[in-house]
């Protein structure tokens, strides 16, 4: 459907943020369809990772306001906000499954804290799930056990296991290998349109979110510097998009730390930075 007449499922509306002082986010405004896959990418310290926690609730913004299937997550009632919660999903940067539980508990775990569902019924869903990403045969192993590929799958089987409106993945692809990270990267576009879910991917790998997004959001400077898809930011002018994508050592991003001139630094005052 036309964006104009589809409801958006996450939304933030001239949204800032910061840490005390220091600001982190600041006049954000983007909307997130249902259905859609979108990635928020964008430099270190940018405030991906803060965003996902201003839909999630940990954060509250200092400025604007994040609504949720039109309802601000600000004004949430803590029972309101716990039932937001269980629909979506998260997974966490390297998977941080619980290490004491097996891969069939760890999908488990949701169910049996937020269902009344029999134990029967558990296990069909948490086979169902594990099944999805290639891993029914690995549900007696314990994380220890599994390569880092196969962890993040499990965390993916679990993201998903409450059926949730919209799962969050942040940095998804972080210490992968080619083989699993391209595997990792399918499995999120096929979970998302088979489930009919919604998609926010936090990640800094371009080739691998630019070939499953259908939008892209580039944060910088704690702003939103564009947004589009992949093929419009591709053949973005603006500087720091220009870099990003293309993975450029100089730009707006300077390769080196402000420093005097090199004539400055070599023919003046030689005790400077030396030892006493």
């Amino acid at each position: 459907m036309p964006e104009s007449t589809t409801k958006p499922l996450v939304e933030f509306e001239r949204v800032g943020f910061a840490y005390d002082a220091r600001a982190v986010l600041g006049d954000i405004s983007l909307r997130v369809l249902p259905g859609e896959l979108v990635a928020v990418m964008g430099a270190s310290g940018g405030g991906k990772t803060t965003l996902l926690r201003l839909i999630g609730g940990q954060l509250r913004p200092t400025t604007g306001e994040v609504r949720f299937d039109g309802e601000s997550v600000a004004g949430m009632s803590h029972a309101r906000l716990y039932a937001a919660r269980r629909r979506m999903g998260m997974l966490f940067q390297m998977g941080a499954l619980f290490t004491d539980q097996t891969v069939f508990d760890n999908v488990a775990f949701a169910l049996r804290e937020h269902t009344r569902l029999a134990e029967p019924m558990i296990r069909d869903l948490v086979l169902m799930k594990l099944h999805a990403v290639g891993l029914r045969g690995a549900r007696d192993l314990y994380p220890a056990q599994l390569s880092g590929g196969m962890a993040r799958r499990v965390a993916m089987a679990r993201a998903v296991a409450l059926d949730p409106a919209l799962v969050m993945y942040d940095e998804p692809f972080a210490g992968l290998d080619p083989i699993s990270l391209g595997i990792s990267a399918r499995l999120i576009r096929t979970l998302n349109d088979a489930l009919g879910l919604t998609s926010i991917v936090v990640s800094h790998d371009v080739e691998e979110t630019f070939a499953i997004a259908d939008r892209v959001f580039i944060l910088g400077n704690g702003r939103l510097l564009a947004q589009g898809t992949p093929d419009e930011l591709r053949a973005s002018t603006e500087p720091l998009v220009h870099q990003f994508v293309r993975g450029e050592p100089d730009g707006p991003v300077r390769f080196h730390y402000p420093a005097p001139s090199l004539r400055e630094d070599f023919l003046g005052d030689a005790s400077h930075g030396a030892r006493p």
